[in-house]
C-alpha cells in the first residue's frame, strides 16, 4: 500500500502541475479567440477522447442513464463552473483564480450539509468560515483595486461543486469515462450557445492554435491523472496534495505573466489551505469513527 500512495501522490502532483499549465495556455487562447469557440473545442476534444475510452471498455454514452436527474445536474454544474472559469482567467490573474478555487472542498461540504443533510460538526464548520474568510483576502473586495470581475472565480467553486455534489448521487453503474464523457458533451453545447450568442468564431492562426491545442493535450492529460491518482492511493494520503495546484499556478503566474500576488492574497490562499486541510482530516475521522462503529 505504501508504494500505491506513493504512486497516487506522484500522479496527483503531475496531474495539478497539468492543470497549471492548461490554465496558462487558455488564458493565453481567450486573449484573441472568442471565450465561446475556446470552451466548444475544450468540451468537444474531452467528449471525443472519454467517448472512445468508454466504449473500449463496453460502455455505452448515448444510454437512457445519459437523462438520470443527477446526470443532468452535474452536466449543468459542468457547464457553469466552465463558463465562470474561463471568463476569470481572461480577466483575473491566474494565481488569483487558482487561490480561490482551493475553496471548492470547502463548498463541498458545505453544499452537503445544507442540500444532502450530511453531518457536519462545529469543527469543519468553523474550517469553513475561516476558508471563506480566506476568500475574502484573496478577492479583496473592499479594496481599490478590486474588480467585480473577480466574482466570476466564485462562480467557478459554486459550478464546481454542484457538478461534485451530483456526481454523488450518480448510480453506481456509470464508468468514469461516461460521466466525463456526459460533462463534456455539456461542455461543448455550452461552447455552441455562447457562439451562437456572441457571434464570435474564426479561425486560429498559427499561434492561437498552438496554444489551443496545448490546453487541450494538457488538460485531457491533467483529467486522466488525477483519475488514475484517486484510483491508485488512498483518498486520505492522496487528495491534500492537490493544493499543490496553488503552487504550480503561483510559478507560473510569476514567470510567465509577471504577477506579484501581494500578502493579503498569500495569507488568504495559505488559510483556505489550511482550512481545507484541516476539514478532510475531520471528515476522514468521522469515516472512520462510523467504521469503527459499525464493526
Amino acid at each position: 500500500m505504501a508504494s500505491e500512495n506513493f504512486r497516487g501522490i506522484v500522479l496527483m502532483v503531475l496531474s495539478m502541475a497539468l492543470f497549471a499549465v492548461e490554465d496558462m495556455f487558455l488564458k493565453w487562447a481567450v486573449v484573441d479567440l472568442p471565450v465561446g469557440q475556446v470552451v466548444f473545442a475544450s468540451g468537444a476534444f474531452g467528449a471525443l477522447v472519454f467517448v472512445l475510452i468508454a466504449r473500449s471498455h463496453g460502455h455505452g454514452v448515448f444510454v437512457a442513464v445519459a437523462r438520470h436527474p443527477a446526470v443532468v445536474a452535474r452536466n449543468i454544474g459542468e457547464m457553469v463552473g466552465t463558463l465562470g472559469y474561463v471568463i476569470a482567467l481572461s480577466v483575473v490573474p491566474l494565481t488569483t483564480v487558482s487561490a480561490v478555487l482551493q475553496a471548492l472542498p470547502l463548498a463541498i461540504t458545505l453544499g452537503a450539509a445544507l442540500f444532502m443533510s450530511e453531518q457536519v460538526g462545529w469543527r469543519r464548520w468553523t474550517a469553513i468560515a475561516l476558508g471563506f474568510l480566506g476568500v475574502m483576502l484573496v478577492i479583496q473586495p473592499t479594496s481599490d483595486g478590486f474588480s467585480a470581475q473577480a466574482l466570476w472565480v466564485l462562480v467557478t467553486v459554486a459550478g464546481l461543486a454542484l457538478r461534485d455534489l451530483a456526481a454523488r448521487m450518480i448510480p453506481k453503474s456509470c464508468s468514469n469515462a461516461q460521466v466525463s464523457a456526459w460533462g463534456m458533451m455539456a461542455v461543448s453545447t455550452l461552447g455552441i450557445l455562447m457562439m451562437a450568442f456572441s457571434g464570435g468564431v474564426r479561425m486560429p492562426d498559427g499561434w492561437e492554435t498552438l496554444v489551443l491545442v496545448g490546453a487541450l493535450v494538457f488538460g485531457t492529460a491533467g483529467y486522466w491523472a488525477i483519475i488514475a491518482a484517486t484510483r491508485t492511493g488512498e483518498v486520505s494520503v492522496v487528495a491534500p496534495f492537490r493544493y499543490t495546484r496553488l503552487v504550480f499556478a503561483m510559478a507560473i503566474g510569476a514567470t510567465v505573466f509577471g504577477e506579484r500576488p501581494n500578502a493579503l492574497t498569500l495569507i488568504g490562499a495559505a488559510i483556505i489551505i489550511l482550512s481545507g486541510i484541516y476539514a478532510f482530516a475531520r471528515e476522514q475521522a468521522r469515516k472512520k469513527a462510523q467504521k469503527q462503529t459499525l464493526s
